[in-house]
């Protein structure tokens, strides 16, 4: 296996374990728990997840695969937004399975290919690679409220549970 296959498989790798470990989390949760925030300053599960399927449209679909642009970030953040807990769970299906097809569809010299990101100029493996650590972040934000709202019953989504 050379180089590329291995960046791309740990793309494709890493992109997966969030996406399981999101899943994981909200499985665990009821509609209530998911459009609860701790704060008014704060963002619900709904609304993170709501924001990354904005920031894969944006940097993905309409970055990387030339499509219109439609995303209205703002109401990603809107604090009176209720979604179900299915409806959450299917935007994280089909936009990870955007994203999944995408990396693997891409020829190795494409994820070189320049894009502008915020008036800076970087690669299609730079936006993947900030796409990976944003969503990083935003899961640690999930599994932390996850935690607050399950307390003792909460299951880890990374250390298999003492019985």
């Amino acid at each position: 296996m050379d180089i590329n296959q291995i960046i791309i498989n740990n793309l494709v790798t890493k992109f997966v374990q969030i996406k399981s470990r999101m899943l994981s989390v909200i499985n665990q949760l009821s509609n209530d728990d998911i459009n609860w925030r701790p704060n008014e300053e704060s963002n619900s599960i709904s609304n993170l997840v709501i924001h990354i399927a904005g920031n894969i449209h944006q940097r993905i679909e309409v970055g990387i695969c030339g499509l219109q642009d439609n995303r209205d970030r703002d109401e990603e953040f809107n604090i009176n937004k209720i979604v179900s807990k299915e409806e959450v769970i299917d935007m994280i299906e089909s936009h990870f399975e955007i994203l999944d097809k995408t990396i693997k569809d891409l020829d190795f010299n494409e994820y070189l290919r320049p894009q502008k990101v915020r008036n800076n100029e970087v690669t299609v493996l730079d936006v993947l690679l900030q796409c990976a650590s944003h969503f990083s972040e935003h899961l640690g934000q999930i599994l932390y409220i996850g935690k607050m709202r399950l307390n003792n019953e909460y299951i880890s989504t990374s250390i298999p549970r003492k019985k």
